[in-house]
C-alpha cells in the first residue's frame, strides 16, 4: 500500500511534535465495523478505539473514545461530562459538527474542541489506534499523548 496522504489530524500532531504511527487498511462500505478495522491492522479490538459524538439534553456536544469491542455507557459518560443525559449525534449531523464522516471520525482535529473522554482501559496499552480522520487510516498513538493533545479525561465510559 502506498504512503498515505497527510490528514488534518496528522498535520496537527506533527505541529505539536507528538509522535505517532499509521496503519492503512482496505475499506469496504458494507463493513465499516471497528472489529474489521482491528483485524485488518493486526491489533486486538481492545486496542482500537472508535470515536463517538453525543449531544446532551442542553445541546452540548461530548466526544467519547472507547474500544471497538465495547459500547458506550451513556449514563457513565453523562456523569463524567456533567450532563443529565446524552444521545448519539444523528449521522447527518456528524460532518457539519465535526468535519468528519462515519468510519473516519478522529478525536484529533475536529472543527471545534469539545469535551472529550477516553475510556480508562486505554492506559493498559503502549499505543492505541484511533481514526486518522479518513476511512482506511488509523493513527497509532500513546494514550497519554492523545489525551493531553485533545484535553481528554480518562473515565470508565465503556461496557462490554
Amino acid at each position: 500500500m502506498k504512503e498515505p496522504a497527510k490528514t488534518n489530524a496528522m498535520r496537527r500532531l506533527d505541529a505539536a511534535g507528538i509522535p505517532y504511527g499509521t496503519a492503512a487498511y482496505e475499506v469496504y462500505e458494507d463493513d465499516l465495523s471497528g472489529e474489521a478495522v482491528a483485524r485488518k491492522i493486526g491489533l486486538s479490538p481492545d486496542e482500537v478505539f472508535k470515536t463517538l459524538v453525543l449531544r446532551g439534553a442542553g445541546g452540548e456536544i461530548v466526544v467519547a473514545c472507547i474500544p471497538v469491542s465495547a459500547e458506550v455507557d451513556r449514563k457513565a459518560l453523562a456523569a463524567a461530562a456533567g450532563c443529565k443525559s446524552l444521545d448519539l449525534l444523528p449521522l447527518k449531523e456528524l460532518l457539519p459538527v465535526t468535519g468528519y464522516v462515519r468510519g473516519g471520525c478522529s478525536p484529533v482535529g475536529m472543527r471545534r474542541p469539545y469535551p472529550t473522554f477516553l475510556d480508562e482501559t486505554a492506559v493498559l496499552f503502549d499505543r492505541i489506534a484511533v481514526s486518522a480522520g479518513v476511512r482506511g487510516l488509523q493513527l497509532l498513538v500513546r494514550p497519554d499523548d492523545l489525551a493531553a493533545f485533545v484535553d481528554a479525561r480518562f473515565a470508565a465510559i465503556a461496557v462490554s
